[in-house]
């Protein structure tokens, strides 16, 4: 009984002493200002980095869509080219075939130049709807970018850089020029006007 009365007396004792002594208040030590500014350096660095790796960030997806855009609209850009001798073969063979031996034709003839002509414009239609078209630049402005001049004619009446014969077609696929028109090109005449933004 004694150890207990003892101990509860000390634990009186200590209870007494922690609530007359006073709480021991612990200050802050002020923020040295050099402290400070290199902390706001440093959030200004990260935040300036956050914001650069964002743009990053963005122009990556930008040109990751414009890969993946031209990448669908170019990518048979050699299959299309390698037919372009097919379309050229089967423009040949119907311009083979004289003028009055084609109004005069009959039975199979007949039948073998209207089969030959659905296949060039099946041809052109599977083309087109991959995205390759045919430039007819019969008419129009000489234009180096999509036309190709092999010779000039001499034409008084027809403006100068005129396109007046076209020896073999030319294609574009979506923006870019799959093979460029072989034409000829008129001399001598007037100068030509400048063709319209939309006509080209």
């Amino acid at each position: 009984m004694m150890a207990n009365d003892m101990e509860n007396e000390e634990r009186r004792e200590a209870a007494e002493a922690l609530e007359t002594s006073e709480p021991e208040i612990v200050e802050a030590a002020p923020a040295e200002p050099d402290a400070l500014a290199a902390l706001t350096a440093e959030r200004d660095e990260l935040k300036d980095r956050v914001l650069r790796t964002l743009a990053e960030m963005e122009n990556l997806r930008r040109r990751t869509e414009r890969e993946v855009s031209d990448a669908r609209t170019y990518a048979v850009t050699n299959f299309a080219r390698d037919m372009l001798n097919a379309a050229d073969n089967i423009r040949r063979a119907l311009e083979a075939v004289p003028e009055e031996a084609r109004a005069g034709a009959e039975g199979a003839f007949k039948g073998l130049i209207d089969g030959i002509e659905l296949t060039e414009r099946d041809l052109a239609k599977t083309l087109e709807r991959h995205g390759v078209k045919l430039i007819e630049p019969k008419g129009q402005r000489f234009d180096p970018n999509r036309h190709q001049a092999m010779f000039e004619v001499p034409d008084a009446e027809v403006p100068s850089g005129t396109v007046v014969q076209v020896v073999q077609s030319g294609y574009v696929i979506g923006e870019r020029v799959l093979r460029p028109a072989l034409v000829g090109v008129a001399k001598g005449g007037p100068k030509a006007a400048v063709n319209p933004p939309d006509a080209a």
